[in-house]
């Protein structure tokens, strides 16, 4: 945009000083014009002679020129004749009256040399004239039949009118270029906003997936844009066929190593000795590794899924009633939720769930029944799930290994240690964080930072 206004108001200026400047040569051509006019009479007309044929001396004009402006002085027109003398300037022997009789118009610059030099041609020249006129000066040296020496002929107008007219075209052409240019700027911009619209749109669109407002890129687009839009939903196809080939291969792979595992596990387990114990507990390594990062490998694919969105408060609200049944027989359960705005995660509801139900189920199964939840939002297009409980809570210091896979600091409940570690790392996929606090209701307060869309 910005090098075509630049490039067209460099033709329009260009453009504008030539014709400018053709204005003000013409003007002076027709100037110039007039004065060969003047001159041819004033030639054509001079005699040496009188009406009966006898010799003179002095030089007569048989008809003067009969231009009223001649006759007036001042007027800006005026023409002289004066015979010639080498090495000065002699005075005229015939004027016009506009001239009044001590006037006279000035010489070429280098004085009748410079006509002498070129004899029978007509000289034009811009001077200072008479009453301190600006004159367009036209001379020419004519030698006349039967006169002694050549008589210089002079023409001149005063150009201050032609400067003025030409001043006036200028100023109409320099309106006129400069409403053309506006209006050709304004037609750029326009096509420049118009041609790339679909383009912006298209920006939109491509966001709306990201955010996981839409799933494909649906809509009337322009023929210059549509095999983009094309490739672009072909992209999210493939994309979308290759998460779920990873999945379908995931959770082959979780089938063909768990029956394996869970029968080493159940020999071992109906064995004695140290052998027995020995393959137990690798065994039991081996389950909860797979389980960790077969859940990781499902995570990751997930997050990688364009697209995907679903609602918090449903989620957690689903959560709570699960767990107010499963562990309403053991503790009076009073699970709070405040749902805070609508906000919507951006990513699969089935990791969410793992995380949330984890986070509350921690709060459920080591607190003393009562679980407060808070969903708000946070810097940078995030939303937090904050989870406290009323329990013992844990040292400041132990809070970072309780993030640490495989490591339970409270060997009196099952479990294999694995539950805040996942929950970290499917935070992190997701380009959040698990951070853990102490509640204002006692215990134990883990806030989970996810990103968040419209």
């Amino acid at each position: 945009m910005i090098g075509a206004v630049a490039w067209s108001l460099l033709i329009l200026v260009i453009g504008g000083l030539l014709l400018s400047q053709q204005y003000r040569d013409s003007a002076m051509r027709g100037l110039d014009g007039d004065l060969r006019v003047v001159l041819d009479g004033l030639i054509a007309t001079a005699v040496i002679a009188d009406d009966n044929g006898d010799r003179r001396d002095e030089l007569v004009l048989r008809q003067r020129p009969n231009d009223q402006r001649f006759q007036t002085p001042g007027s800006g027109r005026y023409w002289q004749i004066a015979p010639l003398t080498r090495g000065d300037k002699p005075e005229p022997e015939l004027r016009s009256d506009s001239l009044w009789d001590e006037a006279s118009l000035p010489w070429p610059s280098g004085g009748p040399d410079a006509l002498v030099a070129r004899p029978g041609q007509t000289i034009f020249v811009n001077v200072t004239g008479p009453f301190e006129q600006p004159v367009r000066l036209a001379a020419q040296l004519v030698q006349l039949p039967g006169a002694p020496a050549p008589y210089a002929f002079f023409a001149a107008a005063d150009r201050r009118p032609a400067l003025i007219d030409a001043r006036r075209f200028t100023t109409t052409l320099a309106v006129a270029l400069l409403v053309m240019a506006a209006g050709l700027i304004a037609m750029v911009v326009l096509q420049v906003r118009v041609g790339l619209a679909p383009l912006n749109r298209l920006r939109t669109d491509v966001a709306d997936v990201r955010r996981g407002r839409r799933a494909r890129l649906d809509g009337a687009y322009p023929t210059e844009v549509a095999p983009l839009t094309d490739e672009l939903n072909a992209l999210l196809d493939h994309n979308r066929a290759v998460v779920d080939r990873a999945r379908t291969h995931v959770g082959n792979l979780a089938h063909a190593l768990k029956t394996p595992i869970s029968v080493l596990l159940n020999e071992a387990r109906a064995e004695k000795g140290p052998l027995a114990e020995l393959v137990e507990r690798q065994t039991e390594s081996m389950r909860r590794n797979v389980d960790h990062y077969l859940q990781r490998a499902q995570a990751a694919a997930r997050a990688e899924t364009i697209g995907a969105r679903c609602e918090v408060a449903p989620v957690l609200e689903d959560i709570a009633r699960t767990l107010e049944r499963l562990f309403g027989r053991q503790k009076d359960m009073d699970i709070q939720i405040e749902p805070g705005p609508a906000l919507v995660f951006r990513g699969e509801r089935q990791d969410l769930e793992e995380m949330a139900g984890n986070l509350m189920e921690n709060a459920c199964k080591y607190g003393g029944g009562a679980v407060h939840v808070v969903v708000r939002e946070a810097d940078g297009g995030a939303l937090e799930i904050v989870i406290g409980d009323d329990g013992p809570g844990l040292p400041a210091d132990a809070r970072e290994a309780a993030l640490t896979r495989g490591v339970r600091l409270d060997e009196t409940t099952p479990g294999q240690g694995l539950g805040l570690s996942i929950v970290a790392e499917f935070a992190r996929l997701y380009g959040g964080a698990l951070t853990l606090g102490e509640s204002p209701l006692g215990g134990l307060e883990a806030s989970l930072r996810l990103p968040a869309t419209d």
